[in-house]
């Protein structure tokens, strides 16, 4: 099968397509056919090797798992003996979390994954896409922050992946949501359902006498030293990087009042079943930026280490033009 590789850390130019061996699935896996993928931020995070602290993870010198990918959307190729939840032909999409391996024609995903039925109304590009950034904002907004109907959220970089669905996703539970991106996209964000737009080249939200009571900030560029005084008294503070964070959320735990909530989403099934929910209600969509064959994964890369995209870059691992 073909699948993209890489041996050391660095630059987009450390990937290639190359052939290499079909998975084969244990007693408790599927294996799946990817028709589609995506570039993340993680993934580029992950191909650089950094953070530091994060390869104690991913490996310390050189990659342990050396295929890329976190999101994808497929069909059910075979399965393990043991697997009852799925059948040959099955039309899924999930989240292979540390166990990577989307960039690849074939991956292999234990039966008890991040692993549900893929949307009806979506094609595998459009189901891939909205995987990671819906399902890390139910992580953040209802499991962590517990977001009720009313409150005010203020949402940084509301146009990326993860941005663009915490819009739509605190709509649905009944927020009044206010949008922090660029010039460039104050359209795209109005139009996922913002009732107030912030242009941060222009403007600073801890200076406009504003208080929220949720502040998400989904691309890691503030710190709740900054955003502190723009939080209600008992308002939670939701970043999605940073080891530091993690320890101020403890700190912060113990000392009441205004709060830090971090953590990691690992296990989504509930998350997925949810947005499943929503995806076919039209609820959620996806936001696509780009769209880019396998073989020019290092041109897709590029594109996301910019850190201008908006929403998603998808990789079409099988032709998904007519599905």
């Amino acid at each position: 099968m073909k699948a993209v590789v890489y041996t050391k850390y660095g630059a987009p130019d450390v990937l290639s397509v190359q052939d290499v061996k079909i998975p084969v699935p244990g007693a408790n896996e599927v294996r799946i056919i990817v028709h589609a993928t995506t570039v993340t931020a993680a993934d580029s995070l992950m191909r650089t090797g950094k953070p530091l602290w994060g390869r104690i993870i991913i490996g310390l010198r050189k990659p342990k798992r050396p295929i890329l990918g976190i999101e994808l959307a497929g069909k059910i190729e075979s399965i393990g003996k043991n697997v009852k939840r799925f059948k040959p032909g099955d039309d899924v999409y999930g989240f292979t979390g540390f166990g990577l391996g989307a960039h690849a024609e074939y991956v292999c995903m234990p039966e008890s994954g991040s692993l549900v039925s893929k949307p009806v109304n979506m094609n595998y590009n459009e189901a891939a896409a909205i995987v990671d950034g819906a399902t890390t904002t139910l992580f953040f907004l209802k499991d962590k922050a517990h977001i009720q109907s009313g409150q005010k959220v203020l949402i940084i970089g509301a146009s990326g992946s993860i941005g663009t669905a915490a819009v739509q996703i605190a709509k649905y539970f009944g927020a009044e949501v206010t949008g922090v991106c660029s010039t460039t996209n104050l359209e795209l964000v109005t139009s996922l359902g913002a009732d107030h737009m912030i242009d941060y080249t222009r403007e600073d939200f801890t200076n406009n006498g504003v208080s929220y009571d949720i502040i998400f900030d989904t691309v890691g560029k503030s710190s709740f030293a900054h955003c502190k005084n723009s939080l209600t008294k008992n308002g939670s503070y939701l970043p999605t990087v940073g080891l530091k964070n993690h320890l101020l959320s403890l700190w912060t735990a113990m000392r009441g009042g205004k709060r830090v909530r971090s953590g990691m989403s690992i296990e989504k099934i509930a998350s997925l079943t949810l947005l499943k929910e929503l995806i076919e209600t039209g609820k959620v969509r996806p936001v696509i930026d780009k769209i880019y064959p396998l073989e020019r994964i290092v041109e897709a890369h590029r594109y996301v280490d910019t850190g201008h995209k908006r929403g998603n870059v998808v990789i079409s691992v099988v032709d998904n033009s007519m599905n």
